[in-house]
């Protein structure tokens, strides 16, 4: 009776397993051995951990299409932890065809300025493949040599009172009525703005 009462009040959440499939264990111990201490391998990153939607009041619609979804394989400086590649394993139907979410990501991570590293799914990994990967993908957005991370300039700033992310706004009334300014995205809880010249 009281192991029925202890299942009964334990959470209903369970360890998942494996954490890793078979192919992405594979892979991790590939890049681990090809990049030695140069980088860290931080392994199913949320894609909402490493980007987030500028402007997001006026490009809600852009949310779904990164939402739960996660890169493979993330590497970063292990000094600030910057994005330096991301990896993604694929699983193309065909040589000439590419799935939609695959075409995303490479969009994303482009227009971000870092590599995405497409990896065919497989149980066994050649380095000097992948390291012609990881040639191509540099190549792919005009980097050469070491990787320069490009910042958007369009980027969104960080509340100056309590650091989350602003959102832009219209002022509504007042001397400054109809300008534009960023507001804390925790308005009225925190009253953090910046104005736009």
């Amino acid at each position: 009776m009281a192991d029925a009462t202890k299942e009964a009040e334990r959470l209903p959440y369970r360890l998942k397993e494996p954490f890793i499939t078979t192919t992405e264990l594979a892979l991790f111990r590939a890049l681990t051995e090809i990049m030695g201490g140069r980088y860290l391998i931080c392994p199913k990153v949320a894609l909402n951990d490493i980007f987030y939607i500028v402007r997001p009041n006026e490009n809600v619609h852009f949310f779904n299409k990164f939402f739960r979804k996660h890169v493979d394989f993330l590497l970063c400086e292990p000094k600030n932890l910057l994005p330096v590649f991301g990896v993604n394993l694929v699983r193309a139907a065909s040589k000439t065809d590419t799935r939609e979410s695959d075409k995303f990501m490479d969009e994303l991570f482009t227009s971000a300025g870092i590599p995405l590293v497409h990896v065919a799914a497989n149980e066994k990994y050649d380095a000097a493949e992948i390291m012609n990967l990881f040639q191509l993908a540099l190549m792919k957005i005009g980097g050469t040599g070491a990787l320069r991370v490009q910042r958007n300039s369009d980027s969104v700033p960080q509340c100056p009172t309590c650091g989350k992310m602003m959102v832009l706004r219209i002022q509504r009334d007042g001397p400054r009525s109809g300008k534009k300014y960023y507001g804390c995205m925790d308005s009225p809880k925190c009253d953090g703005m910046i104005a736009i010249d």
